[in-house]
Order: C-alpha cells, then structure tokens, then sequence
C-alpha cells in the first residue's frame, strides 16, 4: 500500500505507512470462525493463506514532535519465517516517501512486542544489531517485555530478543506498567486478549480521537464481537474488551486504525439497522476535522 495522504486530528497529522502486505494462515486469523464464513469477507490461496497489512502510524504532534505507532515486520526475520509470510520489509522506504528520515523520529510506540509489530525498532549493521530510530524514545509494557524473555511454549516464536532487548538494556525503551499518558494528546491503555498487556495508543486533540487499537481488532474482518484470532491467548477477555471498547468508540465517535488490514487502515464505525458494527473507511483524502 502506497502512503496515504495526511490526516488532520486537532492539532496533529497522521498518515499510514506500511512495511509491506505479508502472508498468514487464514485459519489462524479467524480462530474456530469457518472458513466458509469469514471467507466472505477475505479471499485466502490455494495455500489457506489471506493477505494482511502492517500498518504502522506516523503523527506530527503541534508541538513539532513525530511519533511512529508501530514498525512492522523489519528485516531480521529468520529465513524460514521471512519465507513463510512473504515479507516485504517496505518501512523505512515508506517513511522516506513521506519525507521522514530514521534520525527525525522522536518517539516509537509498540503496542505489543511480537514479530510483526516491533521488527523495525533495530536492524542488524554487520554482525551487530543497532537502533533503527537512534534519536527516539521507545514505549512498551513492562509486563509485555517480561513475558515475551519468558519465551513460553505457547507463543515464543512471536517473541524475537534483537527486536527490543538492546533498547531495554541502554535504556531508549521505556517500559511501563499500565496506562498512562506518554506526552500532551498521545495515552496508552491496556486491551488484554491477545497478550496480557498489549496496549492500545490513543491520540487526542482539538476533540477528536484516534485509536490504534492494534490486535484488539486486527482487520475490519474481525469486528464482530466471537471473530478472535487463534493467536489470542486469552479469547474470553479479547470478547470483553472489545465490548469495552465499542462503547467508547461509538459513543465518542473514534477514528479506529487497524494494524493488520491492508486494504482498509483506518475507519469509523457505524451500526447497522441490525446493530451490526460496521467500518465506514477513511478515503484518502479525507480529513477527520
């Protein structure tokens, strides 16, 4: 997906950049959703397989800071991996095609710290692995962090150290412990479900919200409240927190990014005469004001 054009959110501009579409096991997706269902609402391959996104947000606070939202898949994936998903590894061309250089990015956010959420946050220089964004300030959970060095059977293949360990150990990853605000109109709070402690990154001015909601909701083919990801550790709170969610996102009217829909990155959601949740996409050259 090529940059979109920017958005005005208050005082702040977003737009999408994206490291790339990759490949993943439809199956795996929707969880015990069949196939003949949520096919429906997305094509798979010969090989079961659906095209998602990765779907970073670039923010130009008021204030003259640029935050990152997420840095895809990277470049350090294991052959085999890299060669499973198809991976493209188009972020920093895509930061380059909207005029932003690696030293210019203040602040990174990762909502969780699996794979395909924190691959760009370092990269490998020789035999060494160094910081992609040297003069930025990067943000997860401390519950997050711990979680994935506990490399568990259940989900250590979605844990890789390079991506974040460094940092945490220089000191440029802050690690936090619940919600909070990182900086004036930009907050975190917790969504348990997919991970203990994945985070959602909240952005707020002029009256206006925007919500990267992350795995919460990974698609727009995944609003409906049972359609959880096989991945979920916990698929019960993924229920209870998209309940939690939908209450303020509708009753607030906000911008909804989606970390893993290629084809529709952010939206605003509508109900239907049914009380169907719906996404209403952002065209292109929309504004939120």
């Amino acid at each position: 997906m090529a940059p979109q054009s920017w958005l005005t959110l208050g005082d702040f501009q977003l737009t999408i950049v994206s490291d790339g579409p990759y490949l993943a096991d439809g199956g795996a997706m929707f969880g015990v959703v069949p196939k003949t269902l949520w096919e429906k609402k997305t094509r798979a391959d010969a090989l079961n397989r659906i095209v998602c996104g990765t779907n970073s947000v670039l923010v130009r606070t008021g204030n003259g800071k640029t935050v990152l939202i997420e840095t895809g898949i990277g470049s350090k994936l294991p052959e085999k991996l890299a060669k499973i998903y198809e991976c493209k590894a188009q972020l920093l061309g895509n930061l380059a095609a909207v005029g932003v250089r690696p030293e210019e990015i203040d602040v990174v956010m990762n909502s969780h710290l699996h794979f395909d959420h924190c691959g760009w946050n370092t990269y490998r220089s020789g035999s060494e692995v160094v910081p992609t964004f040297p003069n930025a300030r990067y943000f997860t959970q401390r519950g997050e962090w711990e979680h994935g060095s506990a490399q568990y059977e259940r989900d250590r293949i979605s844990y890789i150290s390079d991506n974040y360990d460094l940092l945490v150990r220089t000191g440029q990853m802050r690690l936090l412990d619940g919600d909070g605000q990182i900086m004036p109109g930009i907050s975190v709070a917790l969504y348990p479900g997919h991970t203990r402690n994945m985070m959602a990154i909240l952005l707020e001015s002029g009256g206006k919200t925007s919500c990267y909601i992350s795995d919460l909701i990974p698609t727009s083919a995944h609003l409906d409240l049972a359609w959880v990801m096989a991945y979920d550790l916990y698929p019960l709170e993924t229920i209870e927190n998209r309940k939690r969610f939908y209450s303020q996102a509708l009753a607030q009217d906000w911008l909804v990014i989606f970390t893993h829909d290629h084809a529709i990155p952010w939206a605003y959601l509508r109900l239907d005469e049914r009380g169907k949740i719906l996404a209403q996409p952002v065209e292109i050259d929309a504004s939120t004001t």
